[in-house]
């Protein structure tokens, strides 16, 4: 940001709008006996026209509740939107595992694998190749573009298309705000059982 333009300050001015206007929103949590991880992956190859670099996203639910998520921009620049994409999956699963291995700590059983959305096409043909299989029959590659969560934290949405993925990001609008405007903690009696 050496040299930055009015489309830099605009993004910033974006960013602060949003911020004012969402002040009140967090994320719920539902109480659930189900252990189930699923994660939903995306990449938005070389859209950093500075960079050229790829921003990956991905979102971890357990059953129904958001309970991680990430968005970065990568730290090299990928050759192609399917190295891209794997970069993405290799992060969520990467941070699966360390989840898994957690909730192993606090003694929760996961009894299913940990099914992890992808909607890149050629991810499917890496998956099909039975050489690659072992190291990708983890990614689920038959999602729907608008059913692709993820893609909240790498690209600029329509505004209807974000309201609907944040919804379904458990992120939901709260009544309660602290001195100063400061979200306080949903209290326990309101959470989803």
């Amino acid at each position: 940001m050496q040299a930055p333009h009015d489309v830099h300050w605009n993004l910033v001015k974006r960013i602060l709008r949003y911020l004012r206007g969402t002040i009140h929103h967090g994320i719920r949590i539902s109480a659930t006996a189900s252990t189930e991880l699923k994660v939903y992956s995306d990449a938005d190859w070389a859209r950093c026209l500075d960079t050229r670099r790829s921003t990956l996203g991905y979102c971890v639910f357990l059953r129904n509740s958001l309970v991680s998520w990430s968005s970065k921009r990568q730290t090299m620049v990928s050759r192609s939107n399917a190295e891209a994409e794997y970069r993405a999956v290799a992060n969520a699963a990467a941070e699966c595992c360390w989840l898994r291995n957690l909730l192993r700590e606090l003694h929760v059983r996961i009894d299913k694998a940990t099914v992890i959305y992808c909607d890149n096409v050629s991810a499917v043909y890496l998956s099909e190749n039975p050489v690659h299989h072992r190291r990708t029959k983890h990614v689920e590659l038959d999602i729907p573009t608008q059913h692709q969560f993820a893609d909240i934290m790498t690209k600029g949405l329509p505004t209807t298309l974000f309201n609907e993925f944040r919804d379904s990001l458990c992120i939901r609008t709260t009544d309660a705000s602290a001195e100063g405007g400061c979200q306080r903690p949903i209290p326990p009696h309101t959470i989803d059982r």
